[in-house]
């Protein structure tokens, strides 16, 4: 996990008080509430975080963490400062309604009501306007993975690249060439945010180095905005996912068996993170679905679609699932 899972106390009101009796719901939960705590889950959800590690890393007790999560907790503003630092995120993220530049607000403007095809229209138009895109024939030259481990990332993105005759790069492997540290080390005692930050400084050596190049990124690069924006704009990415419990047993069957070692609910805890991150997974360019595939049917069938979104043949290789 991103920090180790020991929780410590900081004070919040676990009472709530409704602005008034038509404010809150049939169970006596005030609305607001409910909606900074679904946002609390969410985006502890998308970072893959337990709510254990996010106690240790807000210095806010994992009983206060529930009583919030489940709208029940009346957080003070530095209790949300505290949660918002420690899932990498602005407090207005957990509040929904932020006072913002007049630009901003204009823009946001524009943006309401738009359908997700618009939004990404406009994403594209504003990565175009400040030059933070590529050539459309260069971004296809670089094939990125995304998904949760155990979706096939690493082998069928090694045979991949042998089949391009491209650069295989393992992102993972680059955070830890540029930060000098292992990702157990950057996690335990750096934590979220430095990881966070080596992955985007690996991301960008990555493109400037491997124009052809297929990239094996971590599950979570999805969690920071400006990165996943990265990949995108630079990566024809494409979304590897498989049914949870085939990525439960495709870890399982690596070797190692550290999701199930005492931990019940850990069948849940990748559904969460996995609903958490579906979305942002679904922005990539080719999605592709592993699931109850053999090796060679997965890698066949990837190939196929892939030949036919690149405009180009790709030829076979052999490997292992992983």
């Amino acid at each position: 996990m991103p920090i180790r899972e020991t929780a410590s106390d900081a004070p919040m009101n676990d009472q709530v008080v409704p602005a008034d009796d038509t404010a809150s719901d049939a169970s006596g939960r005030e609305p607001f509430l409910v909606a900074v705590g679904e946002r609390v889950r969410s985006q502890r959800a998308r970072k893959g975080i337990t709510r254990r590690s996010l106690a240790q890393a807000s210095s806010v007790s994992e009983r206060h963490l529930a009583n919030l999560e489940l709208g029940l907790g009346n957080a003070s503003i530095l209790v949300l400062r505290q949660v918002a630092s420690a899932l990498d995120c602005m407090p207005a993220d957990l509040l929904g309604d932020e006072g913002e530049a007049p630009e901003r607000l204009l823009i946001r403007d524009l943006l309401h009501g738009r359908d997700d095809k618009d939004l990404r229209r406009a994403r594209l138009a504003l990565a175009d306007l400040f030059g933070t895109s590529v050539l459309p024939e260069a971004r296809r030259q670089r094939i990125a993975l995304v998904g949760l481990r155990g979706a096939g990332k690493s082998t069928i993105g090694r045979r991949l690249a042998d089949d391009l005759g491209a650069s295989f790069i393992e992102l993972n492997r680059e955070i830890e060439r540029v930060a000098g540290y292992g990702l157990t080390e950057i996690h335990n005692l750096l934590g979220p945010a430095a990881y966070r930050r080596y992955e985007r400084r690996a991301l960008e050596d990555v493109v400037a180095r491997h124009p052809e190049s297929v990239i094996a990124t971590p599950g979570g690069i999805v969690s920071d905005p400006a990165t996943f924006n990265l990949l995108l704009s630079h990566c024809f990415t494409v979304w590897l996912t498989a049914a949870p419990s085939e990525h439960m047993q495709r870890v399982v069957a690596q070797g190692d068996t550290r999701p199930m070692a005492g931990n019940s609910e850990a069948m849940e805890d990748l559904k969460r993170i996995l609903a958490g991150r579906a979305a942002f997974y679904r922005k990539a360019d080719l999605t592709f679905d592993t699931s109850g595939r053999t090796l060679e049917e997965a890698y066949a069938g990837l190939v196929a679609e892939l030949s036919r979104a690149l405009g180009r043949p790709i030829g076979l290789g052999s490997g292992d699932m992983q």
